[in-house]
């Protein structure tokens, strides 16, 4: 009796000791709250010529209603089954316009009531923007008249956006090729009143089929169909005057593309059987080419259901792939074909080979090129010019080939070769412009096309614009940018003949706005726009970017943030928060390179802890943390060790600057980076405190991979265990706050991963704190949330770390 009271009392001790708060929403501290609270700055929308531009306001934040309307997830995708829109888009609220080279800003007249607009495109011409409109009801298409700032409503609420844009453009800029729902379409299914016919029953063949965690997937045969439902539509034709005229019947659509020259729709279906374990991408899809008047042409590819890959990242399906219109010409597809069977294991020559294939397709497709990696995409200038590129992830290598579409024999020849983690060897990309079609081709000018860079060098961020010679293969520096106070972000080259640039400058206190530089008069520069900076609060912190090395030599850099009005001689001792991300490297010498600029603009948002430079914390903001693994040898046989010796030099890099109580520091991170958080708290006495949001901490949940990690569970099972905190739970002494979005649609990331992580710490004893965010996805967009979780941090560092 004595022993079952003793139990009895050590329940109740337990249940309330890990008793559940019921918290209404809560705002941070005033100095927290002034910088998130703010009023965000319109986004621009330019025209190609740069002579009207599109201002386009949206709200800071949504709302938690904003995230509590229905929504279906199937296939991968969260819909609302109501408006038949991505439950997830974020709308604009507001459009003006404006002459590029004036100032008056117009308001675009006739915009529906409480509008919610997405899907913004221009018409080629430039002369006509289309746009959707989100009703209670539907979707609908609107258009504006730039020349008179005013918008028309072309068809009622039936628009199908299910899929992401429900329309394309014509090339006579007077027609538009519209996704519309059925007539006759049929009511959804609801799950909670539709008894099902049946088990679910899953089988396999004894194939091999290593598929990541996805979220989001068909469950049951009522969720196929409801899948059938929304993805199917019907196809019409609108003129600017709103007519209307069926092009194509019901059907799955999944992609329509119009040929250059307007003659041939190429539209893709998605078809069945579907799958319970893959995403609709992976579904069988079928690809057909029709006339501008529908008459079917050719069906160009047919794609079987894609459960089972090989392994590795670079793994892709058998048959044609990057099937698309290759844009120099009227009408001739591009596709690629792997020629290892899409396994990287098999031993080839060459892995890829790109084929060509004319309008009306009665003729065979011929062979353009073979690649020794993996494709990745080609640029096209002319008949006799276009730029491929290849890459392969294990050795992280990439080329770019000159090559001659004219001439198949002719061999490649190559303009780079290098690794794409060398950020400071990075030769730039290749400028763009608009052909007769109203494609974007190669820049061309007397045999010269012209690359811009982002710049990096190990002395800061210097970006350029090179002109290279398509005869001689040499590239000729012709401007780069100067400034040590600014960040100058090089946009687009404009005139080639006049030397006219767009460009985007900032510092760490001005906004960024556009300017056009004029490269070929004495750089000189005229403002475009003129945004305000809206976090005046913290234009005179202090802001730098520190760099230092591991203990095994490997450079590393962080941004640093200093309270305004620090004094750096007497130096007082301040807590200190780092922010970092883990990223994987092949090599030293790329892990060490820094992209980081403090001249950036300081934009406080609420994945960052630069917040807290407003209440007397240090913040060491984007920390370095490489994982290396060189050779044979992979990233993660030896993640923790190097987890633990970037966040050793971190501390003792900013405590060499005098400026920080080390026994007084916390680290934190959104996703890989709060993985991170939680290994470093476990296996490491560095920190006070962490704070750990929407992670993944059992490994074993994610057994065929993850981030950069290729081998499965059963390969390398200690890399699994010793990388997962759940399996080291036992170890966890130091105080730390989990953050999770309740519906978290991250493949690998689910909610589920920090409830039972939670419950292994406090079953343990150890000190943490839970807090599941209501309707927030993988990244977090309610303002009660967001407010909420920046007073849950901020009392924490309070109690845990300042205290």
């Amino acid at each position: 009796m004595k022993l079952k009271v003793t139990l009895f009392l050590f329940l109740n001790i337990g249940f309330f000791a890990f008793a559940q708060e019921n918290l209404t929403y809560q705002k941070p501290s005033k100095s927290i709250l002034d910088l998130a609270d703010y009023e965000r700055a319109p986004t621009v929308s330019m025209d190609t010529k740069k002579e009207n531009m599109l201002l386009l306001y949206r709200s800071t934040y949504k709302t938690l209603d904003d995230l509590n309307q229905e929504e279906l997830r199937l296939g991968g995708l969260r819909i609302n089954p109501v408006t038949n829109i991505s439950s997830t888009v974020t709308y604009t609220i507001n459009l003006k316009l404006r002459k590029i080279s004036g100032k008056e800003e117009v308001q675009v007249a006739g915009l529906p009531d409480n509008p919610k607009i997405s899907n913004i495109s221009w018409s080629p011409n430039d002369k006509k923007i289309l746009f959707s409109h989100t009703t209670n009801s539907g979707v609908e298409l609107w258009v504006i008249d730039v020349a008179t700032a005013k918008a028309t409503k072309l068809t009622e609420a039936t628009v199908n956006a299910n899929l992401g844009n429900p329309f394309s453009w014509f090339s006579d800029n007077e027609t538009v090729l519209v996704k519309m729902l059925p007539k006759n379409r049929k009511p959804l299914l609801d799950s909670k009143k539709d008894l099902p016919t049946g088990p679910i029953i899953s089988s396999t063949s004894g194939a091999k089929s290593q598929n990541r965690t996805y979220p989001d997937m068909l469950k049951n045969q009522n969720d196929e169909i409801n899948f059938e439902n929304i993805m199917t539509s019907e196809l019409y034709k609108v003129n600017l005057n709103g007519n209307a005229t069926l092009f194509k019947e019901a059907a799955m659509y999944a992609g329509e593309r119009i040929s250059p020259d307007g003659n041939f729709i190429m539209i893709t279906t998605i078809q069945k059987p579907f799958s319970y374990v893959v995403p609709l991408n992976r579904f069988p899809s079928r690809t057909i080419v029709y006339d501008a008047r529908g008459k079917e042409i050719k069906t160009v590819n047919e794609v079987p259901l894609n459960e089972v890959m090989p392994k590795g990242f670079m793994a892709v399906r058998k048959g044609k792939r990057e099937m698309t219109w290759r844009n120099d010409k009227p009408a001739t597809l591009s596709y690629v074909v792997a020629l290892d069977e899409g396994d990287p294991a098999n031993k080839v020559d060459f892995r890829d080979e790109v084929f060509l294939w004319d309008a009306p397709f009665t003729n065979n497709a011929t062979s353009l090129v073979k690649v020794p990696q993996r494709y990745n995409d080609i640029i096209w200038g002319n008949d006799n010019i276009a730029f491929l590129t290849d890459e392969w992830y294990d050795t992280r290598n990439t080329k770019t080939y000159l090559i001659n579409p004219s001439n198949p024999a002719e061999q490649p020849k190559i303009i780079t070769d290098r690794n794409q983690q060398d950020v400071y060897s990075d030769p730039g990309v290749f400028e763009t412009k608009k052909n007769e079609y109203n494609k974007y081709v190669l820049a061309i000018e007397k045999d010269n096309a012209f690359r811009i860079g982002d710049g990096y060098t190990k002395e800061g961020q210097f970006p350029f614009i090179d002109e290279f010679n398509l005869k001689t293969l040499k590239a000729k520096r012709i401007y780069t940018s100067t400034y040590k106070d600014k960040k100058e972000d090089l946009l687009e080259i404009e005139d080639f003949k006049s030397g006219k640039v767009l460009v985007q400058i900032q510092s760490k206190s001005e906004y960024p706005n556009y300017y056009f530089r004029n490269i070929k008069k004495q750089n000189s520069l005229t403002p475009i726009t003129s945004f305000k900076n809206p976090f005046e609060s913290i234009k005179n912190v202090s802001k730098e970017v520190i760099k230092y090395k591991r203990k095994d030599g490997v450079e590393l850099s962080g941004t640093l943030y200093l309270p305004a009005g620090y004094d750096k001689v007497k130096k007082e001792k301040l807590p200190l928060l780092i922010w970092a991300y883990p990223a994987e490297y092949k090599d030293k010498n790329s892990a060490g390179q820094s992209t980081q600029n403090s001249n950036e603009f300081t934009f406080p948002y609420y994945g960052s802890f630069v917040y807290w430079v407003t209440k007397g914390y240090v913040v060491l903001d984007d920390a370095a943390f490489p994982i290396i693994g060189e050779g044979t040898t992979e990233p993660n046989d030896n993640f923790i060790p190097q987890l633990v010796a970037n966040a050793e030099a971190a501390i003792d890099a900013v405590d060499a600057l005098g400026y920080i109580n080390r026994k007084k520091v916390a680290v934190g991170g959104h996703s890989y980076g709060a993985f991170m958080t939680a290994n470093l708290l476990t296996h490491s006495n560095l920190f006070a405190c962490g704070i750990a949001r929407s992670g993944a901490y059992n490994r074993t949940l994610t057994p065929f991979g993850f981030q950069s990690e290729q081998r499965n569970y059963w390969e390398v099972p200690e890399v699994y265990t010793a990388m997962s905190p759940f399996m080291n739970a036992d170890k966890m002494k130091t105080p730390l706050l989990l953050v999770h979005g309740e519906a978290d649609n991250n493949p690998g990331t689910f909610t589920l991963q920090t409830e039972r992580y939670y419950q292994a710490l406090k079953g343990l004893g150890a000190t943490t704190r839970m807090v599941i965010l209501p309707k927030e996805a993988h990244s977090y967009v309610a303002k009660e949330n967001i407010l909420h979780l920046l007073w849950e941090q901020d009392q924490f560092l309070e109690k845990y770390l300042k205290n």
